[in-house]
């Protein structure tokens, strides 16, 4: 493991939880490109150390104002699905798995613009959490699905919500990635590192934080979901 790449990655990593502080979500969106490009060999494991470290901040520090009804549909669907995000790793390729994911970013944000707009039901909460057991599992991005279905939350509960979210979600795919041999003690030790990283980022994130009001965030996660689609189809096709 080449240590001056893992510190120069740090730098990806406070730019992704400035925005997941932000908004709710994004540190991976954010961060794996630059992974994947510079150290492949990391992912998805100590992303999501890192991942599972954040919201872990956020809950301490921050309103644990939660979507209880939301959040347990989504987390049922994301446990029973994630074993399929650990057999996508071992059988597909990265480009394959990050297109489909991109696709589905996309298809989302249409169905929320649209006259079918996406609310926190316990169907859309259970479609968005098996999307994400999958794609959070093998592609490490799951958040801007059930950001979409808690737009029209108020910002404090739509942050602590993709927090506890990404908390247990976290947990769910560092076990199964671990049962398999896809985690290993690089990718624990480098996620370790970028927790200082991590930890400046959502101190810088405060100004946003208080000046986003409910539709201000729904801009913001809308118009960041079309990022992060486009960001993950570009780098399945490039790198």
């Amino acid at each position: 493991m080449d240590w001056t790449t893992v510190l120069l990655l740090g730098f990806a990593l406070f730019a992704g939880a400035f925005v997941q502080s932000s908004i709710g979500f994004g540190m991976a969106v954010v961060a794996a490109p630059f992974l994947v490009l510079f150290a492949p060999e990391l992912m998805p494991g100590a992303l999501l150390v890192t991942s599972f470290s954040l919201p872990v901040v956020q809950l301490v520090h921050g309103p644990r104002d939660i979507a209880w009804r939301s959040l347990s549909w989504a987390l049922v669907a994301r446990l029973l699905v994630t074993p399929l995000g650990v057999v996508a790793v071992a059988v597909l390729s990265v480009r394959a798995i990050s297109v489909v994911t991109g696709l589905l970013i996309l298809l989302t944000v249409v169905a929320s613009v649209s006259a079918l707009e996406v609310r926190a039901t316990p169907a859309n909460s259970v479609v968005a959490g098996a999307i994400a057991g999958f794609s959070g599992t093998a592609a490490s991005i799951g958040g801007p699905f059930f950001a979409l279905v808690l737009q029209h939350e108020r910002p404090t509960r739509l942050r602590a919500t993709l927090s506890a979210f990404f908390l247990v979600g976290a947990a769910m795919a560092v076990t199964g990635l671990s049962v398999v041999g896809e985690f290993t003690h690089e990718h624990l030790v480098a996620g370790i590192v970028w927790i200082p990283f991590m930890a400046l980022g959502y101190a810088a994130a405060a100004p946003a934080r208080a000046r986003l009001d409910r539709d201000r965030l729904r801009r913001a996660v809308l118009a960041f979901c079309v990022v992060a689609s486009v960001s993950v189809i570009v780098r399945a096709v490039w790198f």
